[in-house]
């Protein structure tokens, strides 16, 4: 299983501390050694790095550990390949344009025959389930909506209704940002918890790190972060259920609906991370 790491909040933010535990589950701490990456919303740009070396002795890795790049949205990904070889060109995030913004896209999971027609504005560079996915659900909103983009309520429906298509071929977790809004998809496994006042220290898993966040905060910040698996000991991470989809924006829910049928329990159960 690959591991997703996102980041959502209402001012930029580092995401320094959670991506040196997030590193260490590429080759150190767990077997993700298949290739990483990690994408940086900053007003319209973005910055994406990808390697297809592990990501715990990657040097691009070290840099990005290094560089407290601040953003108000972020995605992360570490592979454990199931479909196409480990190469740059299979490597996550994978980054399109739509409406005139950077769409960046993560994927963990499995999807079985899943190759849906594509008309050629959308199309994979390289040969995984999970950048087909991203061509098509991209290709389907344009079809849908036009040039214009929808407002984010109905963008929200859309995806609900796209990822139920998509997830009838398998697992299909994912992280989905136009810079604007952070949706995640839960499959089987993701969890998240959002970092607001009173701030207090936070304990990594994978490494013997911990902060202040009362230190290097503001009372007005606001932070969620979403991953596959709790990053640190000592919060209580939320676990999303199982066929639920997401939306972050300015560092909170903003909603979420099912995208399997039946509905999704509205108390989301704690996990003591």
């Amino acid at each position: 299983m690959c591991q997703l790491l996102g980041m959502n909040c209402n001012v930029p933010t580092d995401i320094c501390f959670s991506f040196t535990g997030f590193r260490a589950r590429g080759g150190l701490t767990d077997v993700h050694r298949d290739g990483w990456g990690i994408a940086f919303f900053e007003g319209r740009g973005a910055r994406l790095f990808l390697d297809p070396q592990p990501s715990a002795q990657s040097p691009i890795a070290e840099l990005v550990h290094n560089y407290p790049i601040r953003s108000r949205n972020v995605i992360a990904h570490i592979r454990k390949a199931t479909q196409g070889q480990v190469s740059l060109e299979n490597t996550h995030p994978f980054m399109r344009e739509l409406w005139g913004r950077h769409w960046i896209f993560a994927h963990n999971g499995n999807l079985l025959d899943f190759d849906p027609p594509l008309d050629g504005l959308y199309l994979p560079v390289g040969n995984t389930d999970s950048e087909r996915a991203f061509c098509w659900l991209l290709q389907s909103l344009r079809r849908r909506f036009g040039q214009t983009p929808p407002p984010p309520e109905a963008l929200f429906q859309a995806l609900l209704e796209l990822t139920r298509e998509v997830g009838r071929h398998g697992e299909c977790n994912y992280l989905l940002s136009n810079g604007e809004r952070l949706f995640a998809h839960c499959s089987n496994q993701l969890t998240y918890l959002i970092r607001q006042a009173p701030f207090r220290k936070a304990h990594l898993k994978d490494q013997d790190v911990t902060v202040d966040f009362a230190d290097i905060t503001t009372p007005d910040d606001r932070v969620a972060v979403i991953a596959t698996q709790p990053l640190t000991d000592d919060e209580h991470w939320i676990t999303l259920p199982p066929g639920s989809l997401w939306w972050f924006e300015n560092g909170q829910v903003i909603s979420h609906g099912e995208t399997v049928p039946g509905p999704v329990k509205g108390a989301c159960r704690q996990n003591g991370g």
